[in-house]
């Protein structure tokens, strides 16, 4: 059975990113975006569960959302206004409902990385 599952890594710091809001939507046909998922990475950077999984697991593109200029706002980061990154998207396919899709982001406040993860 598939899952959907993250982390951020805040490599500026050198740490996990703890407390970051997350969003998950569905891409509709039309190019809509429907929120799926909502959650906050915990001390480890991670979100506590799978933000999808089960009958909801299914083929299809999703954007994940990170707020990262609020992190680094209450990091006490000095940012310009508005942030150069404030809320990050990755836009990404699931191909595979059977499948576990890791997808963790490293973040700083000029630049971030992604890939699928295991």
């Amino acid at each position: 059975m598939g899952r959907l599952t993250t982390h951020v890594l805040d490599t500026a710091n050198g740490c996990p990113g703890e407390g970051i809001a997350v969003r998950l939507f569905c891409v509709g046909v039309d190019g809509g975006l429907t929120l799926i998922a909502d959650a906050r990475t915990n001390a480890d950077g991670r979100v506590d569960g799978p933000l999808l999984e089960g009958d909801a697991f299914k083929i299809g593109i999703y954007v994940l959302e990170f707020d990262a200029g609020d992190y680094f706002r209450a990091r006490g980061t000095a940012l310009t206004e508005p942030a150069f990154l404030d809320i990050v998207p990755i836009r990404f396919a699931i191909a595979d409902a059977g499948a576990h899709y890791h997808v963790p982001l490293l973040i700083s406040p000029y630049g971030y990385s992604t890939y699928r993860g295991s």
